[in-house]
């Protein structure tokens, strides 16, 4: 069992607390295996409320069950169980901080889509952008009370051992 982490950056205008909208959210992870290094010709989708059961194992479960295509090893991935992503903030800005930890069984998670709906704070407003879309790998709006643009750009992220 290996314990990735994914680290995220961007850059934020105005606002912090950049995290997924809600807990059902969709992670679109790019997924290897890592018997023969095969890596899955799509995004996969995994989400933190979904488990499924892993046949090798008597009764346990995963949030990701894979069979590669390849040599047809079944992997699994899962979330670390009561932790959830943590936010990105002002202060990281610009720099690569911990998101989220997933142990992983016979695969790696190599690429990260933001696709998806996340929210985000007004800095000086207090105001909840909760419809902050990035499937573009930017999103602008304008905080009225502040009276001043906000946005989020160059988003990036890396995975490594955690």
């Amino acid at each position: 069992m290996v314990r990735l982490l994914l680290s995220i950056k961007a850059d934020l205008e105005n606002v912090t607390d950049l995290e997924p909208a809600s807990d059902s959210f969709e992670y679109f992870f790019k997924v290897k295996c890592t018997s023969c290094n095969e890596e899955h010709p799509k995004m996969v989708a995994v989400n933190r409320l979904e488990e499924r059961e892993v046949t090798a194992g008597k009764g346990s479960t995963a949030h990701f069950v894979w069979r590669c295509g390849l040599c047809k090893r079944e992997s699994s991935a899962k979330f670390e169980p009561g932790e959830k992503p943590k936010p990105y903030s002002a202060e990281a800005n610009g720099q690569f901080a911990p998101f989220l930890t997933i142990d992983c069984r016979g695969l790696e998670f190599v690429g990260f889509d933001p696709r998806g709906i996340w929210k985000c704070v007004g800095i000086e407003s207090g105001t909840v952008f909760s419809e902050v879309d990035l499937e573009e790998g930017e999103w602008v709006d304008y905080d009225e009370k502040a009276a001043q643009p906000v946005g989020v750009s160059n988003f990036e992220s890396k995975w490594a051992r955690a």
